[in-house]
């Protein structure tokens, strides 16, 4: 992806885009691995379809498929359709044409956080204080309990193990092999976010008391980054797991994880001071950018190499929620919290 963002066009002209309004705030976003479709996770129980050619016809409107609020919503890795969880309990696949089948249901739980492992074909859910894993032909397996509710869940880089977030710390699994008892990593308090690195090093969270939190797995030692003036509830690893972008910043907060890693060094914070604090950080699948939204409503994209960031939505006054890059990463979807769609093309 060639994008310079020094280039005039970038800052005085907004990219080509789609913008569809909603009555419902937007939870999560996705693209499929296709990458043709784009889907947006609503919190009316709609999960709303549009082609990622911003120049497409939109396409009818959905109907609700859970009932209550759409709370997670992820590619489907076995598929160009979509997974989604509810606060109804129920996890559905959904097909690019917009039906919807039922994978699993559980009454009286959420199912709020997903995740997948593209190669395998495996995802898993959290389901109250359970990790629920279904591998590629279907077959379901929980893990847990754990201390209390799951609040993240996250693959290792082969796909071989999960981890999860929760109070007290981090729990990793064995998918495969059943025998192996479960990893414990242990820090005091509410941990809200997970993301494990995409080198399978390490595994960062964020937690309840406006920090960060970094366990190198191998050695199983551990790190705390602090001075957030917020909640962060962002995560994200560039493609080669050298930085870790973080929200809760009015800036773009990179940690360095190349070389010995972050002890005693600072964050790097490049780009232009956005109006409010980044909501939703989403690193590039493979070029050296990182997109944030603002709880005003902007959006940016960043440059780590040459330290610039551009805008590419103006502040509306309602918080971006959810931020989904394309599958060869020249697309942006974005949504917020009013239930405004928009699919953004970078292609210039």
């Amino acid at each position: 992806m060639k994008l310079d963002l020094a280039n005039p066009d970038w800052r005085t002209t907004l990219p080509p885009s789609r913008s569809v309004a909603t009555d419902a705030p937007v939870a999560a976003c996705a693209f499929s691995r296709d990458g043709k479709t784009v889907a947006f996770a609503l919190g009316d129980g709609r999960v709303r379809l549009l082609p990622a050619d911003v120049k497409a016809a939109e396409g009818a409107a959905s109907a609700p498929l859970h009932e209550g609020a759409v709370l997670s919503l992820i590619a489907d890795p076995n598929g160009d359709g979509f997974l989604s969880g509810g606060d109804d309990g129920r996890l559905l696949r959904i097909a690019p044409d917009g039906s919807a089948t039922e994978v699993a249901s559980h009454k009286g739980k959420w199912i709020d956080k997903l995740a997948a492992h593209r190669s395998n074909g495996t995802f898993a859910a959290s389901v109250g204080k359970m990790a629920l894993v279904i591998n590629k032909s279907g077959e379901q397996r929980a893990f847990g309990p754990h201390p209390s509710t799951v609040a993240a869940v996250d693959f290792s880089k082969d796909g071989s193990r999960i981890a999860a977030a929760h109070y007290g710390g981090i729990t990793i699994w064995s998918i495969g092999q059943v025998t192996l008892p479960p990893r414990k990593f242990g820090w005091a308090g509410s941990h809200v976010a997970l993301k494990w690195s995409t080198d399978g090093k390490f595994i960062a969270t964020g937690t309840q008391e406006n920090d960060i939190h970094v366990w190198r797995i191998a050695q199983a030692s551990d790190m705390r980054m602090q001075g957030y003036p917020a909640k962060v509830k962002s995560l994200s690893w560039s493609a080669d797991a050298r930085w870790l972008y973080t929200s809760s910043q009015p800036v773009f907060t990179a940690w360095p994880f190349a070389g010995k890693g972050p002890e005693g060094k600072p964050p790097l914070q490049f780009g232009d001071e956005g109006a409010g604090l980044i909501t939703v950080v989403a690193a590039h699948p493979a070029a050296e950018f990182v997109a944030g939204g603002y709880d005003s409503g902007e959006l940016q994209l960043g440059d780590i190499k040459t330290r610039r960031s551009v805008v590419l939505k103006l502040s509306d006054g309602s918080p971006i929620s959810a931020l989904a890059w394309s599958p060869d990463g020249l697309q942006l979807a974005a949504g917020n919290d009013s239930g405004d769609l928009l699919v953004i093309d970078l292609r210039r």
